[in-house]
Order: C-alpha cells, then sequence, then structure tokens
C-alpha cells in the first residue's frame, strides 16, 4: 500500500526538480553505496527507499530550509556575513552538513558513515551540485541530496535479510 502524496512531500520533490535533482538521481547515488553489499539491489528498490526516507516530515523540512537557502543566497538576499558564507560555501561554516546529519540520523550509525563517504567522494550528482558554477548555489543541497541517499542506503542496510545476525549459542 503506497502512502499518499502529502502537499509538503510533493512540494520537497518539485523543488529538488527545480534544482536540477530527480529521485532517480538520488537512487543512483543509493546503488553506489549498497551496490557491495546488497547483490540483488534493483534501480527500483533503491528509489522505493528515496521515497521512503522523503516520507519523513524532518526530511521535507530540511530539503525545503536547505533549498529555500540556497536560493536566497543566489538572489543576495541573506545578510552579511551570511551571504558570503554560504556563496563560497565556506569549509568551515558546518551548518549544511549539520541540516543534513539531521537526515541521515534517521536510520542510525550506518547513515553517518554512509553520508561521510558520499560527501568525500561525491559520486553522480554531487559532483554536478558541488560544481561551483557561477550563479549557482546548492551549498545546502549538496549536502541534503547526499544525506537523503545515506539514510536509503542506511535504510537498505537495515533490511537486508542476507545480514542476519548470527544466533546466540
Amino acid at each position: 500500500m503506497t502512502k499518499p502524496m502529502t502537499a509538503l512531500r510533493q512540494r520537497t520533490i518539485d523543488l529538488l526538480n527545480q534544482r536540477g535533482v530527480q529521485l532517480t538521481d538520488i537512487a543512483a547515488l543509493v546503488i553506489f553505496l549498497q551496490k557491495d553489499y546488497i547483490a540483488d539491489l534493483t534501480p527500483a528498490d533503491a528509489l522505493a527507499s528515496v521515497q521512503t526516507v522523503l516520507h519523513k516530515r524532518e526530511v521535507q523540512n530540511a530539503v525545503i530550509t536547505g533549498i529555500q537557502l540556497d536560493i536566497a543566497a543566489e538572489q543576495h538576499s541573506l545578510l552579511e556575513p551570511l551571504q558570503t558564507i554560504v556563496e563560497r560555501d565556506e569549509g568551515l561554516y558546518g551548518v549544511d552538513e549539520t541540516m543534513a546529519l539531521s537526515i541521515v540520523d534517521i536510520y542510525g550509525s550506518i547513515g553517518f558513515t554512509n553520508y561521510g563517504y558520499i560527501d568525500r567522494v561525491k559520486p553522480g550528482i554531487l559532483a554536478k551540485l558541488n560544481a561551483h558554477e557561477p550563479g549557482i548555489i546548492h551549498t545546502f543541497l549538496d549536502d541534503l541530496v547526499g544525506a537523503i541517499a545515506a539514510a536509503a542506503a542506511a535504510r537498505l542496510a537495515h533490511d537486508d535479510t542476507g545480514e542476519e545476525d548470527t544466533p546466540f549459542k
């Protein structure tokens, strides 16, 4: 049974699409993270996990907030020094990663390790979002997209029946 699409969830997906991110791009990141661990992982499974993560209100709120901040920075609407910090995507800023961590925390510690790895190597759509093209700011979006993928991958890892614990004797 699929859950009905809420207005907030639809708005979140629409904003991702408007910023150049399709859910299939995020699903590709999930496959990148889990391909060596879940042998029969399909693009459809990865996409379903991304969609499940996006059902969470906390995720929707973080994505909408982050995208709004990126757009405001593109429009030079932030107060200084925040405007310059977000424009430059300064490494010591950290608020963008803090928002992302609120998403990865949903599925436990494996989400954190997934996120740290994917944030460092920036595969797929993350490389495009992190390109720092003039006039385009994705300071928050690249971290949020990586976090959604990390959480979706963690969710799959927790559900993988091939990873069951050995019973104690």
